[in-house]
């Protein structure tokens, strides 16, 4: 739960005003997580991945750098902070064609 908020500290919290969450077992302490970085918390319904669009585009980016079937177990962690860096410096319209990064800068 901490490595949670971790992530978050540093973070001006004007920048997250909603998260959406699916149903899943490791959202069990989003309360803890509302309540640490006072964020207002959703949850998709099942099946309706469409209501974290966001997501599941990123989940199709992240896709072209390591497809579905691949032996996770050979990808270290400066390849994924390698693929996080790019994606997180790639242009995205849902925020006006600025970056994830420049957001949170």
């Amino acid at each position: 739960m901490n490595r949670i908020l971790d992530m978050f500290k540093g973070i001006d919290p004007s920048k997250i005003r909603t998260m959406t969450f699916d149903n899943g077992t490791e959202f069990f302490y989003h309360k803890m997580i509302s309540d640490a970085i006072n964020v207002k918390i959703y949850f998709a319904d099942p099946y309706k991945s469409y209501q974290r669009g966001t997501n599941e585009n990123t989940n199709g980016l992240i896709r072209q750098y390591f497809p579905k079937h691949l032996n996770y177990g050979y990808i270290s962690w400066q390849q994924v902070a390698k693929v996080q860096e790019q994606l997180n410096s790639r242009p995205r319209r849902r925020l006006r064609f600025q970056t994830p990064m420049s957001q949170f800068q």
